[in-house]
């Protein structure tokens, strides 16, 4: 699964301008005005619905990580970085795909997504900003929707077989490879140049919001050269340099860019130390191996203290010991008692220790102080279920779905509390609300045709026929516009 997921990013953004390349080399320089291309091949609103078909299927059927410490971090980085950009059009979605690749992808309608891999292996925060920058340029300049209008300059059906491979992919990986190496067999080299264009229009604009974001400009051609040498020691080049064509020149460029912009000392902030930590003692390695790491004394001085402490307390939990964990994590809310990973960590170690209610106390203080947060509200609400109060979590998760209705942890969480209270119901209707979000909207009727099953008034039997009508129309929609 991972290397598909890598392929589909370089599919999406290097081979669907290949119809295009003869136009691009009889004129590598220009760079179409960007209002009147996109909008005469796709609307913002087109645009949006189609990036929200790609991201629903891709939490669908890819790794994209229900981790809401991750996720929030991540997210609030992209937001400041959004701040400084020009030409933002709709919100931007910043998602993080549990793949130990270094990578990143860009596509319609604002959405980002970052590997894992390539947190583990930023040394700072300004490379993870920088390459974070690069991907909002790749959205504001409209990339994506400039490669369509070129690609509908030849034949529909050279187009059908990109575009159908990539979505038949995201479903089927076997099948969608054979789609696309049919399609576009002999094809991709002439996509480069064109690629090209783009990624230097990318590395300019997203140098700028980095600078301007407070961070070291000169991070980007530190990130690049970063990569360019990793390739040169292994036969297969780091996932980041397959999707995004990278040269000796282009380093070089990235260094006078920065040599023009305001210089900036920002550090690293202490949560990107603790989301690295995170992502390293989870994601990156089995739960012996990251023991094993994280006890070893001789990496602490690699870390901040902080952060090595809070690694070696989740690699304690990836084993089950959790009165060793438990022990760092007291220590260390002594010094941040609302700092997010640590109360997370702090949680799961109660209900390791069969000790919930001390998680409820912890929580719910904060929850109140800090209505709707993610990492408070969700922790909270796994804590009442653990807890056998599910009317609590009900309650709790009923409200915060409705400020973060896209939640699939949100509306896991729920139907598992409507289930253990055996209120099939809820259960089904929830579930029908999480498969939505993924896109699977045949499992997403089958659980509403069930709540149709236990609903008694006649008012909500009519109201479950209509979110069935709903799930339909958005089946359609989404098959007529993955053909668009």
């Amino acid at each position: 699964m991972r290397f598909h997921i890598a392929f589909l990013t370089s599919l999406i953004y290097c081979l669907t301008a290949s119809v295009a390349s003869a136009q691009v080399l009889n004129n590598k320089n220009s760079l179409p005005e960007i209002g009147v291309v996109a909008a005469n091949t796709l609307s913002l609103d087109e645009e949006v619905a189609i990036g929200n078909i790609f991201y629903s299927q891709l939490r669908g059927q890819a790794g994209v990580l229900q981790d809401p410490v991750v996720n929030q971090y991540i997210q609030s980085l992209g937001n400041e970085m959004v701040i400084h950009a020009q030409n933002t059009k709709f919100p931007f979605t910043f998602f993080v795909i549990n793949n130990s690749a270094i990578n990143a992808m860009a596509f319609y309608g604002g959405h980002v997504g970052i590997h894992t891999g390539l947190v583990y292996h930023a040394d700072t925060e300004a490379e993870l900003a920088a390459v974070i920058g690069h991907e909002i340029a790749h959205v504001t300049q409209r990339h994506i929707v400039r490669k369509k209008q070129a690609m509908e300059k030849t034949s529909p059906l050279q187009v059908a077989s990109m575009i159908g491979g990539a979505l038949l992919m995201m479903a089927s990986p076997q099948a969608g490879l054979a789609s696309i190496y049919a399609g576009q067999a002999g094809m991709i080299q002439n996509a480069i140049n064109h690629t090209r264009t783009h990624e230097r229009e990318a590395d300019r604009i997203g140098m700028k919001i980095l600078a301007e974001a407070g961070f070291d400009p000169f991070a980007a051609a530190s990130f690049f050269s970063k990569m360019l040498e990793q390739s040169r020691w292994g036969s297969i080049p780091p996932a980041f340099l397959l999707t995004h064509p990278l040269s000796q020149e282009r380093v070089a460029e990235a260094r006078n860019r920065a040599e023009n912009l305001p210089s900036q000392n920002r550090p690293s902030s202490m949560m990107f130390h603790l989301v690295k930590a995170r992502i390293h003692a989870r994601y990156m390695y089995s739960a012996q191996a990251s023991l094993a790491y994280f006890t070893n004394a001789s990496i602490a001085k690699d870390w901040p203290d902080y952060a090595w402490q809070y690694g070696l307390a989740l690699a304690y939990m990836g084993v089950e010991k959790y009165a060793e964990a438990q022990r760092i994590l007291e220590q260390l809310l002594l010094t941040a008692p609302e700092n997010f990973a640590y109360l997370d960590a702090m949680t799961d170690t109660y209900i390791g220790l069969s000790q919930v209610p001390k998680a409820i106390q912890l929580l719910a203080p904060i929850n109140q102080k800090i209505p709707n947060n993610p990492v408070i509200t969700l922790n909270l609400a796994n804590s009442y279920i653990e807890n056998k109060e599910w009317d609590k979590a009900t309650e709790l998760l009923k409200d915060f779905l409705m400020v973060h209705n896209k939640s699939l942890l949100g509306f896991s969480l729920i139907s598992d509390a409507y289930a253990r209270s055996q209120s099939r119901l809820n259960m089904h209707q929830n579930k029908a609300e999480m498969y939505a979000l993924m896109a699977i909207y045949p499992k997403a009727i089958d659980e509403l045709q069930f709540a149709y099953n236990f609903a008694e008034s006649y008012l909500l039997k009519q109201r479950i026929r209509a979110r069935i009508t709903q799930f339909r129309e958005s089946q359609e929609r989404m098959q007529k516009l993955a053909g668009s």
